[in-house]
């Protein structure tokens, strides 16, 4: 994904807002994945 900068700040970190953009998609899939995960596993133990 490319992001024009020319019409940015110069002081922003565009490639450093990227790499912790990608970072949170990251865990936030993570996140959901474990949430299914734990809703699986008590579905499958906890309910008789």
């Amino acid at each position: 994904m490319g992001v024009d900068v020319s019409k940015g700040h110069q002081d922003m970190d565009y490639n450093e807002h990227m790499r912790t953009y990608k970072g949170f998609l990251k865990a936030s899939v993570g996140l959901i994945v474990g949430v299914v995960a734990l809703l699986a596993g008590m579905f499958y133990f906890l309910v008789p």
